[in-house]
């Protein structure tokens, strides 16, 4: 398979390696690390064990790249105005895309630009961090759920869980997309915008009596914001939340990727994370003041 990167960061450099390592043709839109991968390749420093790709097939614009089979896109959100510019010229009549981004709303973004037929989405959970040019950091977890926009498990959701299945990537298709990216949200919307503020890292908010039960409360009120959207089956806030928070407890002093955008001066993904949570959860008649009072403190200080 015929595979495009777009957003090599730590999830898209990581995800692409393992699919290059298992014998995908995997072709990687880069950015600053263009020249040190060219030069020297790729390190992967993994909890699954390390490894090094001597070369990578690696271009600076979308234009240089083949048409492919599978695009799939890792960008952060914010940058998602370029989403039209960057997959155009890689789709061919068949092409797929599946994007593992953060948040709601990339699946109708995309649906809008290419066709809700080729569009698939995916969770991430995985600890991962850019070193040095040409250097990634695995740290913890890793494991994909995909599934089609349009709803429904299909022989092509399930092709691509197997090919990452391959790759050393546990992965599962699911049926409801909808309720994996809510999912999602339980451990984000907590997670990434108490580190961001606090710039603290996980374990030491967890390890803080209020701000643990703080991010309990703020993951039962994503569960109650999904159990208003239609869901194949609701979620268990307690027990997912407490899920949650154990696998947590398992990644040490982790830096979520909202707390190292705002130490960097980056933007933050408050849209796809925060704003269209609030508004979908707000037209099924749900207020979520936890997660509106979170989102209003992120938003003021990123001015």
């Amino acid at each position: 398979m015929t595979i495009a990167m777009i957003g090599s960061g730590a999830l898209g450099l990581y995800y692409g390696a393992r699919l290059q390592q298992a014998g995908e043709d995997v072709h990687f839109l880069l950015r600053s690390d263009y020249d040190a991968i060219c030069n020297k390749g790729l390190t992967v420093h993994s909890c699954d064990g390390d490894f090094y790709l001597e070369s990578l097939q690696g271009y600076r614009n979308a234009h240089e790249m083949p048409k492919a089979d599978l695009v799939i896109v890792g960008l952060k959100t914010f940058a998602n105005q370029h989403l039209k510019e960057l997959i155009t010229p890689l789709l061919s009549e068949q092409t797929a895309i599946l994007t593992l981004q953060n948040g709601l709303g990339n699946e109708e973004q995309l649906s809008e630009l290419f066709g809700r037929e080729r569009i698939l989405g995916g969770v991430a959970f995985i600890c991962s961090n850019r070193g040095e040019p040409g250097e990634v950091h695995h740290l913890s977890q890793g494991a994909i759920r995909l599934g089609e926009f349009s709803a429904g498990l299909t022989a092509r959701a399930e092709q691509l869980s197997a090919m990452f299945n391959r790759a050393q990537v546990p992965c599962q298709a699911v049926e409801d997309l909808k309720k994996i990216r809510w999912e999602k949200l339980v451990w984000n919307i907590p997670f990434n915008g108490l580190c961001a503020l606090t710039d603290k890292t996980t374990d030491l908010l967890l390890a803080h009596p209020p701000t643990r039960e703080l991010i309990s409360e703020l993951m039962d009120e994503v569960a109650n914001g999904a159990n208003a959207q239609d869901l194949t089956s609701p979620i268990d806030g307690k027990a997912f939340g407490a899920h949650m928070i154990e696998i947590t407890e398992g990644m040490d002093d982790y830096h979520p990727s909202m707390m190292i955008d705002r130490q960097q001066g980056r933007p933050l993904e408050l849209e796809a994370i925060y704003a269209i949570p609030l508004k979908q959860a707000a037209q099924r008649g749900i207020e979520l003041p936890r997660i509106a009072m979170l989102y209003s403190l992120l938003s003021v200080t990123e001015k």
